[in-house]
């Protein structure tokens, strides 16, 4: 039986599609010492049959209620599976985009700080402005403006929900920085003296 200081470390990279995460979880694992297991949306889309698609990765706007309550539980499956990970002694990088932009009010977010209460986690934002955004979109998924030349309107209600409440034990920025150099801020946060509360923060707030 570990105790807590043989936990291992867990970072989750919060932000929209396209801003950089994954890119930045592949470098935590490749330059990071010890294991590193990936453990994100994209992992948890890949087991979803195609019916429930796009499951965890659901977009806000509430445009899909009915797969609400299964997102729901996959967020709570997938907090679980990482806390299991960490009290194996297992590092574990995961990228996310949280928000609360569904049709009701699911509390996601706050039901996942609960489920890693008294874990060595760190948040970290992970921003991208929006014009950078619609740029990588184009370029990957052949995307593009409206036709009136404005941001179309699922992009920008992950750009505004996604972010909310803000709280990050460090933010990085992929308009300004590599996958690499943000990797690196990433690893010098968990080397400092100061210790992630961005979790706790969020749980007693939202718990009020």
């Amino acid at each position: 039986m570990l105790n807590e200081n043989e936990y291992g470390k867990i970072i989750i990279l919060n932000g929209t599609p396209r801003s950089g995460k994954s890119s930045i979880a592949l470098s935590i694992q490749n330059t990071f010492e010890g294991v590193w297991m990936n453990l994100g949306v994209d992992q948890f889309m890949q087991m979803t049959p195609d019916r429930f698609q796009p499951g965890i990765g659901l977009r806000p706007g509430g445009e899909r209620p009915d797969l609400e309550p299964l997102v729901n539980t996959m967020y709570q499956a997938m907090y679980e599976a990482i806390a299991a990970f960490s009290r194996s002694g297992l590092n574990v990088v995961m990228d996310v985009g949280h928000h609360e932009g569904y049709s009701v009010p699911l509390g996601i977010l706050h039901k996942c700080t609960k489920i890693l209460e008294g874990f060595p986690v760190w948040f970290v934002g992970v921003r991208c402005p929006i014009d950078v955004v619609m740029e990588r979109r184009i370029k990957t998924w052949n995307g593009d403006y409206n036709n009136d030349s404005t941001v179309p309107k699922p992009v920008a209600l992950w750009q505004k929900f996604v972010h909310v409440p803000g709280i990050y034990d460090i933010e990085v920025d992929t308009s300004l920085h590599s996958s690499k150099e943000c990797a690196q801020l990433i690893r010098r946060r968990l080397e400092d003296a100061q210790s992630a509360k961005a979790f706790e923060y969020i749980r007693k707030m939202m718990s009020q």
